[in-house]
Formats: structure tokens, sequence, C-alpha cells
């Protein structure tokens, strides 16, 4: 390899660091005593699984508390404390933390929305993530009153300043957590019900290594910095695959190239890269579910099924206007 060749990965490597480590920064929280989570036995009703979470939830919540750790103590009891009670299919206050919340009625929905998050995503910053699942389900609400959105913060996101949010390290260990969930979520919904994936930042390289069954009918990567895949041909998913990226997002800066483990390849807005584009306004990378946007409705039309047949969805590959197939309509 020739000097010049060895620099300019280098260089771009360093591209890579600076684009998505530090726009993100963010201190790690230190470790806070909690209770071993629950674990219930297959075909356990989810009203059930509400309950004794929430109780688990103000366990870990007073643990925090006796332990001086009032910062967490407080942004526990926020968790538990939406009118009519939260509803979370698991929760593991240990570390930075985990949680799978359900926004609406997941057993009689036919639109269920599985959000993903990126990194940085933990209890200390549950609130956001959570902001984001609110919007989406007000949006689905008005529009596709059975609809449900279930925000899955079910496995551990990278640190923002470390190697590991540039590796799929992390990714991969998410993919073998979320998975499994999928299949099972299908245990709770009506067996038309059609499931999406909306993954956010990271978030996307988890979901590209996911493989899903027919149970989801679309997958979702928005502000993503690349996949760790060349193309959709790579998922291991038959779901229609859609990418979209706001103007104001910096993670267009980001450098799509792969050495070794670090970085994750291909931009999924390519048009090579073959996924559906949608449009996302002007969206900066941490907007694209705020109330009001042009990446909210694009979103929202894609999990109720009308994408297929609304103004500016084009298929990134050819810039056409985008119809389903009967193939993918039969997924309705």
């Amino acid at each position: 390899m020739s000097i010049g060749s060895r620099t300019t990965r280098t260089l771009l490597a360093g591209l890579i660091v600076a684009a998505v480590v530090f726009p993100l920064s963010a201190a790690a929280p230190p470790a806070v005593p909690a209770p071993n989570p629950l674990s219930f036995s297959d075909g356990t009703a989810p009203r059930i699984r509400y309950a004794a979470n929430l109780g688990k939830l103000a366990e870990a919540a007073r643990m925090a508390q006796d332990a001086g750790r009032g910062g967490r103590a407080a942004k526990l009891r926020a968790m538990a404390a939406p009118s009519g009670g939260a509803r979370f299919l698991s929760f593991d206050g240990r570390g930075e933390g985990r949680a799978v919340e359900v926004f609406g009625d997941v057993e009689t929905a036919d639109r269920v929305a599985v959000l993903v998050p990126g990194s940085d995503t933990t209890l200390d910053t549950y609130q956001r993530f959570r902001a984001g699942a609110v919007a989406l389900q007000q949006r689905l609400q008005a529009e596709h009153p059975r609809s449900a959105v279930v925000a899955w913060l079910g496995y551990d996101t990278p640190g923002t300043v470390s190697t590991t949010v540039l590796t799929t390290g992390r990714a991969d260990e998410g993919a073998a957590e979320l998975g499994p969930f999928l299949a099972g979520l299908r245990e709770f919904t009506r067996s038309v019900a059609r499931i999406s994936l909306l993954c956010h930042s990271y978030g996307s390289v988890v979901c590209a290594r996911t493989a899903t069954g027919p149970e989801v009918t679309d997958t979702v990567l928005y502000g993503s910095p690349g996949t760790g895949a060349g193309s959709v041909a790579e998922l291991a998913t038959t779901a229609r695959v859609w990418a979209g990226r706001g103007g104001g997002d910096w993670v267009a800066r980001v450098p799509h190239v792969r050495f070794g483990s670090v970085g994750f390849g291909a931009d999924p807005m390519d048009p090579g890269f073959g996924a559906l584009a949608f449009e996302a306004g002007d969206a900066g990378h941490s907007d694209y579910l705020r109330p009001g946007t042009e990446s909210l409705d694009s979103m929202a039309r894609i999990v109720i099924g009308s994408a297929d047949t609304a103004p500016g969805v084009t298929t990134a590959a050819s810039g056409v206007f985008a119809g389903a197939s009967s193939s993918e309509a039969s997924h309705a």
C-alpha cells in the first residue's frame, strides 16, 4: 500500500470519528444499583407484564435514591409517570438500562411501529426517545386509530466517545436481541397486523443486521451513517427498505467507507443501495420525529401503508414513483 493511500485511509478514519462521535458527545453515567429484571413465560399477557414492570421501575427508583443517585431516581420516576400508567413490556434498570415501552394498544392495532434508537440512548436520556415515540403515535392515531408504537431500547447502545460507535459490534449484539423480540411480538398482535421497523442513526446498523420474518413489512432507515451492508440485497429481510435524510442532518458528511471493522460502508441514500427514498424535509439529526415535520409525516405514511401512493416517495435507484407490487400490497 502506498504512503498516499495509507494517509488517505487514516484521514478518512479520522473524519468518521469526528463526524460520528463528537457531535453526540456525552459522559457515560456511573453504575447505579438496580434489581434484576423480570422474566416472563411465553404467552404472559401484556397487561400482566405492564403491571409487573412498573413495580420493578418503582423498586429501581427507590434503590437509586437510597444509593444517593437522585438524578437517576428522578428519571425513573418520570418514566413511570404518564397519565393512565406507562406500559413496559420489559425493563432493566441495571447499568445504562434497557426498556421496551408500548404506546397505544398493541393487541388490537393492525399497524405497529417499532422504534430502534441510536447511540447515547439510555435510561438517563430516555425522555427524548420517548418523546419521539409519543409524537409518532399521535401522528398515526390522527390518521389510523388502530395503531401502536413500541419504543425498543433493547440493547446496550454504544458509547458516544468510544470505538464501539464506529463498528458493528454493538449492532450485532442488538440484532441478536431484536430478532427474537420481533418474532415474539407476534404473540401479542393481531395476525393481520403490519409491523414496521423505524431505525435511527446507529439503530439503522442494528436493523440492517437483524434477520426478520414476514411479520416485518417495512424497514425505515433514517439519519443513517451506513449499515455495514453494500445494498438492500445483502439484508436478511423480505421487508421493503426505505431511507431518508433531512437537509439539516450532519450525518450526510460522514464518509461512507469501511476499513476492516471500522466504518459502515455504503450510503443508504445512494441509488445503488436500492432503498426506497422518502422525503425528510430539512430535519436535523435529532428532529425526524418532531411534531409537524415532513419526516414524521413520511414515516407515518410508511407505517400506515399509504406511502405507496403518496406524492414525493420515489425509488432511490430510479427516482420514479414508488407503487407497491402485488406481493408488497399483500402486506397491507
